[in-house]
């Protein structure tokens, strides 16, 4: 079944943000477009959605050279920011030769309608009362900026963890034959059990901060939740790797780097960084008792940056998100009245999806396992199975470049040879948008 409850809504192509604040601020050069009256999958209408998002290169005479990238979790439009290595003429991310668009995601801070937005029934930030959103919303909603834009289909949509649970979305909530083809890495077929808890132990550390305020905090990053938030995060990056990395990084090394890390850093949240890393107690037998370890200081500075550049609600916003997805949900028949679905469920909801996808996933993934990308290749109509030998874990999408561009190349070459043919449609100097320093604000690709 295919969503059809935005057909005749239109969305308006803007220059620039209604409503800005200190996190949209912080991606440059972003688009934006509102849809007047936009109705999410739970029924509840947003007035004036805002959508943000970001373009590099330039529709051919047919409009269908279009590459799709869904950002993960934490991700933003600017997917130059976050996967710069696979950007840029004959990578991946060719903007010679496709149309690349990239859409903020629904609930996100980096501009797209979220909590931080004003509530027109109280004039003031939505906070915790801004509603629930799905992937099935982000498509919907930004499959309208396509139209708007003049694209007539998709030739690729590209995703990962979160990413991907949103390109399977445009698989299927999009007409029939709209996308050509989907990528998929480091995803599910829905959210586990196993996620979901990862999730749930996030989602505590910052209800339970005092500064959480049933969510009505005052949204800058001085005011939010930040011991709960920068907790999160931490438990968050334990996720995205490995034991084998963390080992082989970090050992039982004495933290000796991030102090200096933490002071260039541009916001001051001592006492968050002080719980986190025990930097604060100057008791010589203390210390002894507790040493502090590089692997703390690592994660003490890493969840003191996040405090900078992302907001607490929007973080439960996108958290709930991923555990609503499940593609079943609403689509699958499931007679036997099971709670879960079952393969033949998943199978039959995704055969409405272009045949011969590409599913890759990463051997040491703990959060998104391999067995659940054999299952996501299995229910694919033809798809093929990648698994990349890397001891990165789930962040080795954003980790092993060269890998995951020899392979989504390879796969964009058969499904879309014609593309490659002839000329670029524009010259291969095209403005990267990357970061005067060289840094990630992002910061998934830090090492």
């Amino acid at each position: 079944m295919r969503l059809t409850s935005q057909d005749y809504a239109e969305a308006r192509l803007e220059s620039s943000l209604a409503q800005e604040h200190h996190y949209s601020r912080l991606i440059r050069n972003q688009k934006f477009a509102v849809i007047p009256s936009f109705t999410l999958e739970s029924g509840e209408t947003l007035s004036n959605c805002q959508i943000a998002y970001k373009t590099w290169g330039k529709l051919n005479d047919k409009r269908d050279n279009v590459l799709v990238v869904c950002h993960a979790l934490t991700g933003s439009s600017d997917l130059v920011d976050w996967w710069h290595p696979l950007f840029g003429p004959g990578k991946t991310l060719d903007p010679t030769r496709f149309f690349i668009f990239c859409g903020n995601c629904l609930g996100s801070p980096y501009g797209s309608s979220s909590s931080l937005n004003i509530n027109p029934a109280t004039s003031k930030p939505y906070g915790a009362d801004f509603p629930a959103t799905t992937a099935r919303d982000d498509v919907n909603a930004q499959k309208l900026v396509l139209d708007a834009l003049g694209v007539s289909s998709v030739a690729a949509v590209v995703g990962g963890s979160m990413g991907g649970m949103t390109a399977l979305e445009w698989g299927l909530c999009t007409p029939p034959h709209y996308v050509k083809t989907l990528v998929t890495i480091a995803t599910s077929l829905s959210h586990s059990a196993w996620g979901i808890a990862w999730a749930e132990t996030q989602r505590q550390c910052i209800q339970n901060d005092s500064l959480f305020r049933g969510g009505h905090y005052e949204p800058h990053p001085s005011s939010q939740p930040a011991s709960g938030l920068a907790a999160a995060r931490m438990i968050a990056m334990l996720t995205y790797r490995s034991s084998t990395s963390f080992e082989a990084r970090f050992g039982r090394k004495p933290n000796k780097t991030v102090t200096k890390k933490s002071k260039q850093s541009n916001h001051s949240h001592s006492s968050v960084s002080n719980v986190a890393v025990n930097s604060s107690n100057s008791d010589s037998h203390k210390r002894k008792l507790h040493p502090h370890f590089s692997v703390q200081g690592y994660l003490g500075y890493q969840g003191s940056k996040f405090l900078s550049r992302f907001d607490a609600n929007c973080y439960l916003h996108l958290l709930n998100k991923m555990d609503s997805h499940d593609i079943c949900r609403g689509r699958a028949t499931n007679s036997n009245g099971a709670e879960c679905p079952t393969e033949d469920d998943f199978e039959s909801v995704l055969s409405a999806v272009e045949p011969g996808a590409l599913v890759v996933g990463v051997e040491s993934d703990i959060l998104f396992t391999p067995e659940e990308q054999r299952q996501l290749a299995n229910a694919l109509p033809d798809a093929r199975l990648h698994m990349l030998s890397s001891t990165n874990g789930h962040d080795g999408f954003l980790l092993d470049f060269e890998d995951l561009d020899r392979l989504m190349i390879e796969h964009l070459q058969n499904k879309h040879p014609q593309i490659y043919e002839g000329e670029p449609l524009v010259a291969g100097n095209a403005d990267l948008h990357i970061d005067a320093n060289g840094a990630s604000m992002v910061g998934e690709m830090e090492e």
